[in-house]
């Protein structure tokens, strides 16, 4: 894969997908669960960490690509997130299922590799990996990693973009970070789906148990998000902090509209090019709508009034 056409054709079937069998689908249908479980493996880029062309920086960019507080956390993120998937894969009966959720944990660990190589390859002083136990639940840790996707895909979009085009980061390092961040648009898409068909092929009984399931995993990780939750069963605070620290770290860049309306732009964008019968995330899109109503951009300062003579 180091031609310069056989990457680009892997980054465009990345990108593009679309189920071979036409015709409306039922969320939980056969048709349905043969493209949850084929969504990555079809998709997949096999990029290698290892030849990625890490650019040398100018010495003002390097100085405000090492200072961002979020690469510890993006490396701890991206080991929880792959034991977790991990985990859950193996309390799957499915062999489809299984090989695809495995292959989802792969890629979450081909990410920690990619974060590792950039810290190394800009000396990055990061804090050694801690311990980290997984949940007794391993649907619920899966949940919670794949709804904190979600929300912090979103907002990564944005900001992003945001950084790309105030020059924030150079346009050599977006190129080769950009694959990480497409990734992870896959990742959301295959578990909404896999929650759509979870839902739909469940027991009858089993459904308001498994939403009260999903609004305590949202109610956790809204307490997560604004700094109450620490090390709950397992799942400490450190993906939150991922997205808010990123935000932090533009806020001289940022005005707040601006970002939501970016973040919707690229959210639509990143998922237009897989098969439209597969359900999006739209609760983050919905939110944010909702909010952008009340939130105006900020007004560009006019020319100064000349002094008087």
């Amino acid at each position: 894969m180091n031609d310069k056409s056989s990457i680009a054709a892997a980054d465009f079937n990345m990108r593009h997908w679309d189920y071979e069998i036409p015709g409306s689908i039922k969320y939980g249908d056969s048709t349905h669960f043969a493209m949850l479980t084929r969504i990555l493996l079809d998709t997949y880029n096999p990029y290698k960490p290892a030849v990625l062309d890490w650019p040398k920086l100018e010495p003002e960019t390097l100085a405000r690509v090492t200072c961002l507080p979020i690469w510890d956390i993006a490396v701890q993120t991206e080991i929880k997130a792959s034991m977790r998937i991990e985990a859950f894969a193996k309390t799957v009966r499915d062999p489809d299922l299984a090989k695809a959720l495995l292959h989802m944990a792969a890629e979450e660990r081909r990410h920690r590799d990619v974060l590792s190589r950039l810290v190394a390859a800009y000396d990055i002083p990061m804090q050694p990996d801690g311990e980290y136990k997984l949940p007794k639940d391993a649907e619920w840790a899966f949940m919670v990693t794949g709804y904190s996707e979600c929300i912090d895909s979103f907002f990564a979009y944005g900001l992003f973009e945001m950084a790309n085009r105030s020059g924030f980061f150079p346009p050599s390092l977006v190129e080769t970070f950009e694959p990480v961040v497409q990734e992870e648009g896959r990742h959301i898409l295959f578990f909404m789906n896999w929650i759509a068909w979870h839902k739909a092929t469940m027991p009858l009984w089993r459904r308001p148990y498994f939403a009260l399931k999903t609004a305590a995993v949202w109610g956790f990780l809204l307490w997560e998000r604004i700094g109450i939750a620490r090390g709950v069963d397992g799942l400490d605070g450190a993906d939150a902090n991922f997205t808010i620290n990123g935000s932090k770290a533009l806020s001289d860049e940022m005005d707040v509209a601006a970002l939501m309306d970016i973040c919707l732009e690229e959210d639509k964008r990143r998922m237009a090019g897989y098969d439209a019968r597969l359900k999006r995330p739209t609760t983050m899109p919905r939110l944010v709508r909702l909010a952008r109503l009340f939130i105006s951009r900020k007004k560009k300062p006019g020319p100064a009034a000349p002094k008087p003579a």
